[in-house]
């Protein structure tokens, strides 16, 4: 509307109310993105630091795998449903959740006696 309490006709306003409430709708993601959890682990001598993750139910999380290891290491668990291999000394990342209350194992497949490690979900 204008000043006078007119319908304001010209095209640019229409394109400027949807600009705008594409930028808002891109913001109120970002927060929502913003609000997941994230859980770092560390591979270090063929071990998962820490090896006992406790995280809410019903809750996304982003775990951040750290390898520290010169060599790979696959991050696996048939209960959560992945698997993902880290190169020596980098890191890699996997989203888990929303889970029930529960404990949800994970190994390293290259190293499945010593790296193992669970997920409690609480």
């Amino acid at each position: 509307m204008n000043r006078k309490g007119k319908i304001d006709q010209r095209p640019g306003r229409a394109l400027l109310t949807g600009t705008a409430l594409c930028g808002f709708m891109l913001l109120s993601g970002s927060v929502a993105l913003a609000q997941t959890l994230e859980v770092e682990i560390q591979i270090r001598e063929h071990l998962f630091y820490p090896s006992e993750v406790r995280i809410p139910s019903n809750t996304k999380v982003k775990l951040v795998i750290r390898n520290l290891d010169a060599t790979p290491e696959e991050f696996e668990s048939y209960e959560l449903n992945r698997e993902k291999v880290i190169v020596g000394n980098s890191q890699g990342i996997v989203f888990i959740g929303p889970l029930e209350p529960g404990e949800y194992p994970f190994f390293g497949e290259f190293n499945p006696r010593t790296a193992q490690g669970k997920v409690i979900v609480e």
